[in-house]
């Protein structure tokens, strides 16, 4: 394995190249030690015999000098400051230098031995082989410390004509000694790069471990969330069926009971969806289209929308914006559904967790030159805690939400949808006080509104002001049924096709005012269907097209690059449906425009 892919693994897998040699070096710290110790005797016995054997005390010196450092060395290396690598490079180097004087110095005092000089010279040379041998797990403290450790014995053999002889001798003993040092610094490499390998594949297989664990995890709340908020939906619409069909004797069911199971459906639609866009941006998969938005109009609109739940309740339901954000320039840019769906989850929350007092919305600017809005009430409020677990996914604080409704998503989605715009979403509360969720995005004060950013009014459906005879492609029964009686009942014609296909071949021979194309379908697809239609000659390649898909953003892209004017989610409503085909029919007339300019 290169330097590269060592480099390459280091960070992830813990121990780099460098730290790995340091670590194999200090092992070896104590066996040189050893071997010096060892050796230590023989040279005396040599030393013994030299004419100035006085000398050695001076050896004697060194050599204690160097244990010393070698001990201060192993200490210290057992220390927190050993985790720098720089600063152990350097002492490991300098503990070195050390043994390679205390051999430049038997190398000094063997040149003046007499007959024992080419003895002592060899012995010298020895130490110095030593050396090299126990510096050769770190590159650099071979090359600098096997070096000047061969230098002086070296030096003194050649300077003699007497010693050429064992001056080969111990040169070629030294450059041998290099050459497997050098061999074995490069196979311990090797095992070092292959060390890290295998803790990066050990962590990454951790890392998959526990992302499975915690996808089983998730999957498992969300089955358990689901299979409860569906049990309990569908058993209170059960009961009022059973009323109406006249089973076990029951009389036809009241106008309060309908309005419970309408109720217990809306909720556990809520829940369905909050579930998919949770699941989708979870995946990385939820798209949004920042833009400016009027937000002050589109809080004062979710507070109508709510304002009757809160009535209900007896609570006080107030808005304040700020004097800047009245003007006329000047917008929040993000998402204008995904916005929508942010403000009416904060909101909903706050009423359906106050029992009394109020709740407000407060807009205005921070500091930095963003939009906040705020959403706060005055409800049981929650603990530092609770306000954590209140953000993670499927996790609802018993203390407030026993018998409430809800799939505990709500947060967690608000939170990942204002990131998405570039925005935050923060919260403060107190236990007896309330809450306070504020909303920060983006905000342009150049923006200049246009009709497009301002939102409709709650309950008021958009309209063409004509009937349309609207061509839709759908592959599954009940799926058309429900979105025929929809169209119908907006004043709309319905043609219905079974399959992609025929509504290429209806489109082709049939004038239509409009297209509703169901994403996926058997044989032609949605986004091809919806190619092959604006591939068609004349006003058919111009019809305004609606793709009608399952919540997925990369279905959603598909459609629109084959052509769709815009995107119906399901399951969808007749403020939907009608929305989309106001939408779709604008932008058809914008693009009319654009082409005949």
């Amino acid at each position: 394995m290169s330097s590269n892919d060592s480099a390459r693994f280091a960070p992830r897998g813990g121990a780099s190249l460098a730290q790995q040699a340091l670590d194999a070096q200090a092992a070896l710290l104590p066996y040189a030690l050893m071997a010096f110790l060892l050796s230590m005797p023989v040279f005396v016995w040599a030393g013994s015999y030299a004419d100035n054997a006085a000398w050695m005390t001076a050896s004697f010196a060194l050599f204690a000098m160097a244990c010393g450092a070698t001990y201060a060395a192993v200490n210290w290396l057992k220390s927190p400051s050993a985790a720098d690598l720089r600063a152990r490079g350097r002492v490991h180097i300098l503990t070195g230098l050390v043994w390679a004087g205390c051999i430049g110095q038997a190398a000094a005092f063997a040149d003046g031995a007499g007959p024992m000089r080419e003895v002592l010279l060899m012995l010298a040379t020895a130490a110095a082989v030593i050396c090299i041998f126990f510096t050769a797990p770190w590159l650099p403290s071979l090359l600098v410390v096997g070096t000047t450790a061969a230098s002086g014995p070296l030096i003194a053999l050649f300077a003699s004509p007497n010693s050429q002889g064992a001056a080969t001798l111990a040169w070629g003993g030294v450059a041998l000694a290099f050459a497997l040092a050098l061999m074995l610094n490069r196979v311990l490499r090797r095992q070092f790069a292959m060390a890290i390998e295998r803790e990066v594949l050990i962590a990454d297989r951790a890392g998959k471990a526990d992302e499975a664990s915690r996808l089983a995890q998730s999957k498992s709340d969300l089955v358990a969330t689901l299979s409860h908020e569906i049990r309990n939906g569908l058993t209170g619409v059960s009961h009022v069926l059973a009323a109406a069909a006249g089973r076990n004797g029951r009389a036809a069911p009241s106008r309060d009971q309908l309005s419970a199971a309408l109720d217990a459906v809306s909720d556990l639609i809520a829940v369905l969806n909050t579930t998919l866009d949770a699941e989708t941006a979870e995946a990385g998969r939820l798209a949004v289209d920042i833009r400016p938005v009027d937000a002050p109009g589109l809080a004062r609109d979710v507070l109508l929308l709510h304002r009757p739940q809160a009535a209900a309740k007896g609570l006080e339901l107030h808005i304040h914006v700020a004097p800047e954000l009245e003007a006329d320039r000047g917008a929040a840019l993000g998402d204008p559904s995904r916005l929508r769906q942010i403000l009416a989850n904060l909101m909903g929350n706050a009423i359906k967790f106050t029992v009394r007092g109020r709740v407000e919305a407060r807009l205005g600017l921070t500091p930095q030159g963003r939009i906040c809005i705020e959403i706060a009430d005055t409800g049981p409020g929650l603990s530092a805690i609770e306000l954590d677990e209140a953000f993670e996914a499927f996790h609802r604080v018993p203390r407030t939400s026993a018998g409430i409704p809800g799939a505990g998503l709500g947060l967690t989605l608000s939170r990942q949808l204002a990131r998405l715009m570039n925005g935050e979403l923060n919260a403060t509360s107190a236990p007896g006080v309330g809450s306070c969720f504020s909303l920060i995005l983006p905000f342009d004060p150049h923006a200049v509104m246009t009709e497009e950013a301002v939102t409709e009014q709650p309950g008021e459906i958009p309209t063409e002001g004509r009937a349309l005879r609207i061509l839709m492609a759908e592959d599954d029964g009940l799926n058309a049924a429900m979105m025929r009686a929809v169209l119908e009942q907006l004043g709309h014609q319905v043609v219905h096709a079974q399959d992609g296909r025929r509504a290429v071949d209806l489109a082709r021979v049939c004038e239509f005012d409009l297209a509703m194309i169901d994403g996926r379908m058997p044989g032609l697809d949605g986004p091809e269907a919806t190619a092959a239609i604006r591939a068609l000659d004349g006003p058919a390649g111009e019809l305004p097209i609606i793709a009608v898909i399952g919540g997925d953003a990369g279905e959603a892209l598909e459609c629109t690059r084959a052509g769709a004017d815009t995107v119906l989610r399901k399951p969808v409503s007749v403020t939907a449906v009608a929305r989309a085909v106001a939408d779709a029919t604008a932008a058809a007339r914008r693009t009319a425009a654009y082409r005949t300019a």
